[in-house]
């Protein structure tokens, strides 16, 4: 089967607006099958282990048929980086047409970050404000700085991934004395077993990342494990994959949150463009167009190998 998809390989490079988590150009290697076109973009610092379940959702999406949807378009988040120059926040947030939540990286430098935080409020005042840590914070920090932040700002939607490990976010919510939602993202996506994850008073809303955990099967299985209210979210991918990210979250009986699945406006060209009306993105709307973003012919060998040798991994 993987040998099939590789014959109809193509790797592509697209800018992105600003500086992503150190990315300023994300590549990604798609490939075509009997169901479309299914995407595999780890980051190029992962190792082949870690790309494995990044493979088989790629699979996944070109050779089996989407689940049924319970809606035909998805409420998404705005997404800020760590930016702090006024007007590039301003400027990033009307691409985010009618958003009615917004989260916003932090974790390096608290007085940046609560002014980046404070930015996003004044100009969406009514709109749901999550903030997301990476696992950056100690417990005694994420005391510290959630304290600060709800002095100065007020209470937020939630705080995804405050700290690194499971009982640090449980000892986190046991020593908090604000009303806190804490999501759980790397707690789940690098868990060798996400089944095995105990989340018991540790979290109340699970990430969901399609191509990090496997596939939409697989993440629905993984929702259903835990039972707790999910949000599915991006890892940065090209239109082709936030499409597929998108039927995940159609596939979701039980929706609550909004998405954060509006992170193509972080880049400069895409393949694609999913229009975001009203704070909605609709399915199936993306024709998608690769001629002139493909990467050069040592990079499109890098990305074979890199494939091949994953593929190796899943037999």
């Amino acid at each position: 089967m993987l040998d099939d998809l590789l014959k109809t390989l193509r790797v592509i490079a697209l800018p992105t607006r600003t500086n992503f988590r150190g990315v300023t150009v994300r590549e990604v290697a798609l490939m075509q099958g009997p169901q479309g076109w299914g995407e595999f973009s780890p980051f190029l610092e992962y190792d082949d282990n870690e790309c494995r379940p990044w493979l088989t959702s790629a699979i996944e999406a070109a050779t089996v048929a989407r689940p049924a949807r319970y809606r035909d378009a998805i409420a998404v988040n705005g997404i800020i980086p760590e930016l702090n120059d006024k007007k590039e926040i301003e400027s990033l947030m009307r691409t985010f047409s009618g958003a009615k939540t917004f989260k916003v990286k932090v974790g390096r430098n608290l007085t940046e970050d609560v002014v980046r935080v404070a930015r996003v409020f004044s100009n969406a005042p009514k709109a749901a404000i999550r903030i997301d840590v990476n696992g950056l914070w100690s417990v005694e920090e994420a005391l510290t700085h959630l304290y600060a932040y709800y002095e100065e700002i007020g209470p937020f939607q939630y705080v995804e991934q405050p700290c690194a490990t499971v009982e640090e976010l449980r000892e986190l919510k046991r020593k908090i004395k604000i009303p806190l939602r804490i999501a759980a993202d790397e707690a789940i996506r690098k868990a060798s077993d996400p089944f095995a994850v105990d989340l018991t008073d540790a979290a109340d809303v699970v990430m969901l990342k399609v191509q990090p955990l496997g596939g939409i099967q697989r993440c629905l299985d993984i929702a259903n494990h835990h039972g707790l209210p999910v949000v599915v979210s991006s890892a940065l991918e090209s239109a082709i994959g936030i499409e597929y990210g998108l039927e995940l979250a159609a596939s979701i009986s039980d929706l609550t949150f909004d998405c954060g699945l509006a992170t193509g406006s972080l880049l400069a060209s895409d393949v694609a463009a999913h229009e975001i009306s009203d704070g909605k993105i609709t399915l199936g709307q993306i024709s998608p167009k690769l001629d002139g973003l493909d990467v050069s012919p040592e990079r499109y060998e890098w990305w074979k190998n890199r494939i091949m040798r994953v593929g190796a991994l899943l037999k």
